[in-house]
Order: structure tokens, then sequence, then C-alpha cells
């Protein structure tokens, strides 16, 4: 596996800025104009000749601008992407998969990071702290600053059917709604593997392309580019399921040993598919789902812009 210092050196020079400015109590200040804004100008891929990609996710506007990081390292998981070979072009689910109860259906018991709740819907909604900060991919120059995200926790249920307690960064304008969404989760007993916050070994790690991480916030640009910044960035954007509800763009599949899902009939537990409960939670605080998407299809990602 390669290790990308300039990658790892630029998270831990972030996290040694974010935490002296956030003691001095001052870090809106200094970076009030890196938000999301109406238009917020990305710098251009270092390679070739300089060009301008203008976003525009929702949150207060903004002058600055903020560069995407060009580490490969901030940008992708990029051994979660698989393009197979025609020889291998269903790639099977893998070995470590248990309780299967149909052909390629995954179902992982989930292993508790946080103390699990007392069966009841439980959530929280509060800024972040600097050790949850600490421990994500936030840094310098992402396109948000830590005040503008929020440490929510809520109940889920998992695919083991008990419940269990989840943690995601979230933008501060959208952590009420998105607590709304997972109640409702909650109570229909919809099924969620895994709920922890990115951090910046994630981003950094090869990956096994086995991942089912349901999460918010992640400090990386949108797959596939280095000059627009994902809505994820913004902590505007939830990926539920990701193993069930993969990315699919031509052969492409993330993550990597999915591919068992990509194939969306019969439905199993935990798919995302049009009409189910989670595509309307999110409908109804405004969210769009990525399931679609017209040229590919992003089965687990839910946002607040469409993007």
């Amino acid at each position: 596996m390669m290790v990308d210092m300039e990658g790892i050196g630029r998270v831990a020079a972030g996290r040694k800025w974010a935490r002296a400015f956030l003691a001095a109590g001052v870090v809106s200040v200094l970076l009030a104009g890196c938000g999301p804004g109406d238009a917020s100008t990305l710098a251009a891929s270092p390679i070739g000749a300089p060009t301008a990609t203008t976003i525009s996710p929702a949150g207060p506007a903004s002058s600055a601008s903020a560069s995407v990081p060009t580490s490969s390292a901030t940008l992708t998981y990029p051994s979660e992407a698989i393009t197979p070979s025609p020889a291998t072009a269903t790639p099977s689910v893998a070995s470590t998969i248990t309780g299967r109860t149909g052909p390629g259906e995954r179902q992982v018991p989930t292993t508790d990071l946080l103390p699990p709740p007392d069966g009841r819907f439980h959530s929280s909604i509060q800024p972040v702290p600097l050790v949850v900060l600490d421990r994500s991919s936030w840094a310098f120059p992402c396109p948000v600053t830590p005040d503008q995200l929020r440490y929510v926790t809520v109940s889920f249920k998992g695919f083991d059917g008990r419940a269990h307690t989840g943690e995601m960064l979230v933008n501060r304008e959208a952590a009420s709604g998105v607590v709304k969404v997972f109640r409702q989760l909650f109570a229909a007993d919809w099924p969620i593997e895994e709920m922890r916050i990115v951090t910046a070994n994630d981003l950094n790690g090869s990956g096994s392309g086995d991942v089912n991480n349901t999460s918010a916030f992640t400090c990386r640009a949108v797959t596939g580019s280095k000059t627009a910044w994902s809505e994820h960035a913004y902590g505007l954007a939830i990926d539920l399921n990701p193993f069930q509800n993969p990315y699919l763009s031509g052969r492409t599949i993330i993550p990597g040993q999915a591919g068992a899902y990509r194939e969306r009939t019969p439905t199993r537990a935990g798919m995302n598919t049009s009409g189910s409960l989670p595509v309307r939670a999110f409908r109804s605080i405004g969210w769009k789902w990525g399931g679609t998407y017209t040229s590919k299809k992003d089965y687990m990602h839910f946002s607040a812009t469409g993007g």
C-alpha cells in the first residue's frame, strides 16, 4: 500500500490549525469566507491550463474560494472503485459476509462503538467537540468551518434487530431535518449496518471494497473530479448503507465488492429503491436521491441540493 505523505501531512497540519484557533475562539472569524456559497469557485486541477469550476451548494453566501486538495488521499476511496474485466464483470460477495438470508444478501451484525440506547429512539445535536473534529476528515482548506457543522447522534436498528447509537457530522442547517429522517427509519426498523464518522485514515487507507458505513460529512471532492467539492464536504449529503446501495457508473462499482447489489431486484433488506422509506423520508425534508441520476446511479446517496 502506498502512503500519501503529502496528504497525511496536510491533514495533520489542518488539525493543528483547527485546534489552535478553535481554542482561541476565532476560527469562524478567520474562515468565515470558506463556507459553502451561492457561487464557490474552486481551484483547477494542477494538470494542464488553469480552469474554474463553479458549484452552488446550499448555505450562506461566500466570496472566498477553497481549493480542493489535489492529493488522491483526500479525493475518494481509490481502492473501493473496481472496474472489472469481462471475466469478472460481476464481483462476488465477500466471503466475510455473514447471516445471508438469500443469494448475495448481506446482513452483518453491528459492532457498538458508542453505548447502545435503551431500545427507544434518542438523538443529540451539538457543536463539534475538538476530540471529534480531531478524528474526522476535516482539515484546512475544507469548504466549511467546524462551527458550520454539528455532531449528531441518533439511534438506529441494525441488521441484527438490535438498537445501536450512530454518529455523524452534518451541516448545522440540516441537522434537525436529518434527525427527523432517522427517527422515521428507527420507528420502521429499517436496518443500518454501521454509522460512524469518516476519519482521515479512511481516506488515506487503501480500502477493502467491503465498506458499509452510513456517513455524512467527508472532506473530499466529487468522485472522479479534482476541481469540485462533494456535497459531503459541506455536510449536506448522506450515504445510507453503501454496500446494499452501490455507486454505479458504467462497469465501475463502489464499494468494489458489492457486485451482488448491482441488480436491484429482488429487493433485499437495506436497499434504497423508488418509493422506499428512506427515499420518502429524505424527500420530506427536501433532499434528493442519487438513484434517480441518469448517466450514473448513486443508490446510497441523498443530498440537500441533488448533487
